[in-house]
């Protein structure tokens, strides 16, 4: 095993606390658009840090009385804007456009910066800021409660850093100020772009981190049912276990997990799953491609503004399906358990 000094150097920038500046930040009025799963977090976070911090909302949504609750005193998006050096847009991907051009464009001024938390938008020209203001990125590598939770532990989640436009010849160090605000100082700011960061996410979130763990159960549980198994013995094998060797992973990476599970396990996992990876791998290089061309995001901007028809159906057929209903008698056993 190769020794900390021996292993192959990490191939982009990281960041830390130590490069950072929270001066950067210090006395600037900083706009948090949209509290909804990450707004939330890094308005509270930036606020801990000691930081001045308005929401901007849809006044009397939910956003709005959540905000209320954390004691904020959330603003409309153009009062919110108007009153700030640095707007961070922490709106739904599909949402942010109109609400940039109609509540945030008007009222940014020359030098401001703008940040985005996912690099969709300006990656796909969704929104094209003027070039006389900064456009960075911050995007954290987790869901919002766990940017948050990390931070009141007094940790941090790694979160991806990027500029697109430098008007102000301080981009970065906005930027960096940020992501410490967040706490993601304290776990690693790896330098990115915003196309790099985009299509890498999408990339993970259809093919491994939700699409190809959902279809991979999915199908499992299709072939043991099809086989004559019961749909419980099948749901526990092929969707609950998942995890825990998904646990074993993120505390020790795929050969420490290998050393914590059965070596019958361990035997079939290296034999077999590089057949797995040869049928799949085509279908990734597929998708890939789309997302990279842009046809993703254009079928995407398309299903939204439909009204999300195929979505919706699609929802309600997984819903309907039997390995959800099994789950959901399942899991109601385990509930039942733990209140007795």
């Amino acid at each position: 095993m190769m020794t900390p000094e021996q292993e192959t150097p990490l191939a982009v920038k990281v960041y830390s606390e130590r490069d950072a500046d929270l001066g950067a930040l210090r006395g600037a009025t900083i706009a948090v658009i949209g509290y909804g799963n990450q707004g939330h977090a890094h308005a509270l976070n930036l606020r801990d840090s000691g930081l001045k911090v308005v929401v901007g909302q849809r006044p009397d949504g939910p956003g709005w009385r959540r905000a209320v609750g954390d004691d904020f005193a959330p603003l409309p998006i153009d009062q919110a804007v108007k009153q700030s050096d640095f707007t961070i847009l922490a709106l739904p991907d599909m949402a942010a456009p109109v609400a940039y051009r109609e509540h945030i464009e008007p009222h940014l001024r020359a030098g401001q910066a703008l940040g985005f938390i996912h690099g969709f938008n300006i990656h796909y020209k969704q929104i094209c800021p003027r070039e006389d203001i900064d456009v960075i990125m911050v995007a954290p590598k987790g869901a919002g409660y766990m940017v948050r939770r990390a931070f009141q532990d007094g940790r941090g989640l790694p979160a991806m850093v990027a500029v697109e436009q430098d008007a102000s010849g301080k981009a970065l160090q906005t930027a960096l100020a940020w992501a410490t605000g967040i706490g993601a100082g304290r776990a690693g700011i790896i330098e990115a772009t915003f196309a790099a960061e985009t299509e890498t996410d999408l990339f993970g979130e259809q093919v491994s981190v939700v699409g190809g763990v959902t279809a991979l159960m999915k199908t499992a549980f299709e072939v043991l049912i099809e086989a004559g198994y019961e749909p419980e013995h099948a749901y526990f094998e092929c969707v609950h276990e998942v995890k825990f060797v998904v646990d074993l992973i993120h505390s020790h990476g795929l050969s420490g997990m290998r050393e914590h599970i059965s070596d019958t396990a361990e035997y079939g996992d290296l034999t077999r799953n590089p057949r797995i990876a040869e049928a799949v791998k085509p279908l990734m290089q597929q998708i890939l491609a789309e997302i990279r061309s842009g046809q993703f995001a254009e079928e995407w901007i398309a299903e939204d503004r439909a009204g999300r028809p195929r979505a919706s159906q699609l929802l309600e057929s997984e819903r309907a399906s039997l390995l959800e209903e099994t789950g959901r008698r399942l899991r109601a056993l385990g509930s039942a358990s733990a209140d007795a």
